[in-house]
C-alpha cells in the first residue's frame, strides 16, 4: 500500500451547516482538493476516513472527483463499529451508503455494533498508526469532535515523524476571499 493519508474534522452541526448545499460546503471542498492534489505529487495513494458525517464524508466526495479526473487515488472508510449510521436520519444515511458502495475498500476497527466510548478512541489510534500523514479540518480555537484524533497525532508526532495538516476557519477565509476575487475579475 502507497502513501496513506487520514482525514478528519468537524461534523456538519458543529459548523453550523444543515443543508447538504450549503455554500460552506464548497470551500471546504475546495481547501481539501487542493491539500489532496498537492500530495498526489508527493505520492499520495489512498485516502482514509472513518465515514462520519461532515468532513469526512465531504472528503469523500472530493476523492471521487479527483478519480473521475482520472487521477489515481483510492478511498479506504474503515469504521469505529458496524452500523455507525443506524441512528442517522434517512437523508444522512443514503448519502453514507452512496460513499461506501464507490469506496474502493471497507472495513470496520471492532467489527461489531457499537458498545462504548472506547470504541472512537481505538478508531483514532488506529487511524493515526495505519496513515503516513492526517488532514485535519480542525481550529484550536473552535473545540470539537476533531479534538481528540488532533491530541492524538500531536502525541505520535512526539515520537514518529508524522506530518499533520491542518485546515482552519482562517484558511477557508482566505481560500473564500480568492474565489470571490477570482469571480470578480470577470
Amino acid at each position: 500500500m502507497g502513501k496513506v493519508l487520514a482525514i478528519s474534522g468537524y461534523k456538519p452541526y458543529e459548523l453550523g451547516i444543515f443543508q447538504m448545499d450549503h455554500p460552506s460546503v464548497n470551500f471546504i471542498k475546495l481547501a481539501i482538493k487542493k491539500k489532496l492534489i498537492q500530495l498526489l505529487d508527493e505520492g499520495l495513494e489512498w485516502v482514509l476516513i472513518s465515514g462520519q458525517l461532515g468532513v469526512e464524508l465531504w472528503a469523500a466526495e472530493v476523492v471521487f472527483e479527483l478519480q473521475k479526473e482520472t487521477l489515481d487515488l483510492k478511498l479506504a472508510v474503515i469504521t469505529p463499529f458496524l452500523d455507525q449510521e443506524k441512528k442517522w436520519n434517512e437523508k444522512n444515511q443514503e448519502w453514507y451508503r452512496s460513499i461506501l458502495a464507490q469506496a474502493d475498500f471497507i472495513d470496520s476497527v471492532t467489527r461489531k455494533g457499537y458498545e462504548k466510548p472506547w470504541q472512537f478512541r481505538l478508531k483514532n489510534q488506529f487511524f493515526i498508526e495505519k496513515s503516513n500523514e492526517l488532514l485535519l479540518l480542525y481550529d484550536t480555537e473552535k473545540e470539537g469532535s476533531p479534538k481528540f484524533l488532533y491530541e492524538i497525532a500531536k502525541n505520535y508526532q512526539s515520537h514518529h515523524s508524522y506530518p499533520l495538516h491542518l485546515i482552519t476557519f482562517y484558511d477557508l477565509q482566505i481560500l473564500m476571499e480568492e474565489e470571490e476575487y477570482k469571480r470578480s475579475e470577470f
